[in-house]
């Protein structure tokens, strides 16, 4: 894994910009998904912050990351893998939380797997960040395909981080990854408060 590619991307040496929402295939068709519809949320309030969770085995790539959404106002903890990301996640109490798809000890997908297991963290914004296809059952929220330009992931972030209302709502469920649409992808809101109880 790099750092940023071309054009200021991060992530290095894959393939064309992130993508928001549920996505299969990595380039599959150059088609962008949306983030999955879900019940109405709190208002967003500009200017507010939220906090995330960035684990990636890449020290460079967690600078990265950590740097632009810290630049857009956002609370930042990073952890180096999905074992420290399980180990920390209840204390740090995140919005939303990053994964690298690739890691030692524990990967994205079984710690996905893990958090949506766990009714604590189940309805957790989960962006998964892989510079290729993401397998079949595959859980999460968004799914950014390495190198991405940082305004793809603070947008993506960000419109998690929004719909964190749905934490209020324990019923929510959060399915697999889909295929993408041809619809454009949903606009951003604004920054939410800071996580409840933080």
């Amino acid at each position: 894994m790099g750092g940023r590619g071309k054009g200021g991307g991060v992530g290095g040496g894959g393939g064309a910009g992130g993508w928001r929402g549920f996505t299969r295939g990595g380039e599959e068709n150059g088609k962008r998904g949306r983030l999955p519809s879900g019940p109405p949320t709190l208002s967003c309030v500009t200017g507010a912050s939220g906090r995330v969770l960035v684990v990636d085995d890449n020290k460079v790539i967690r600078q990265l990351i950590r740097v632009n959404l810290e630049l857009e106002g956002f609370e930042v903890v990073t952890a180096g893998d999905g074992a420290e990301c399980l180990e920390i996640v209840h204390s740090v109490r995140p919005d939303v939380v990053t994964l690298d798809v690739v890691m030692p000890r524990l990967d994205g997908i079984r710690t996905a797997a893990r958090l949506r297991s766990d009714p604590r963290t189940r309805t957790l914004g989960i962006v998964m960040v892989s510079a290729g296809p993401l397998p079949d059952g595959a859980v999460g929220d968004a799914y950014l395909a390495k190198p991405f330009e940082p305004a793809e992931l603070v947008e993506t972030v960000r419109g998690l981080v929004c719909r964190g209302a749905t934490i209020e709502h324990p019923g929510i469920e959060h399915a697999a990854i889909e295929h993408p649409t041809d619809q454009p992808p949903e606009q951003p809101c604004g920054r939410t408060a800071a996580h409840p109880g933080a």
